[in-house]
């Protein structure tokens, strides 16, 4: 089992393009379920921010492929193409 304090410390790597997307700020659980829906990293520039989600990066849970000791890696195809949330 993995303590969500724990992926919090781990970078976040794109298989598609190799690119560091950053670490999670935030992630975004089903209560019903009780299962993570997806991983929040922050938008580009926006490391420390505080303020919204405006600019966030919304990674789903089923394009996580990986989780490492240090890395998790998924697999986000359309980086960079303006949208906030991954598909």
């Amino acid at each position: 089992m993995i303590k969500i304090s724990d992926l919090r410390l781990r970078d976040i790597v794109n298989i598609h393009d190799g690119r560091r997307l950053g670490v999670i700020k935030d992630i975004d659980i089903d209560p019903e379920m009780g299962r993570v829906k997806a991983i929040v990293l922050p938008g580009q520039g926006r490391f420390m921010s505080f303020f919204g989600r405006g600019d966030d990066m919304v990674v789903p849970w089923d394009r996580i492929k990986k989780i490492g000791v240090d890395v998790i890696l998924v697999d986000v195809s359309q980086f960079g193409d303006g949208h906030s949330e991954y598909v």
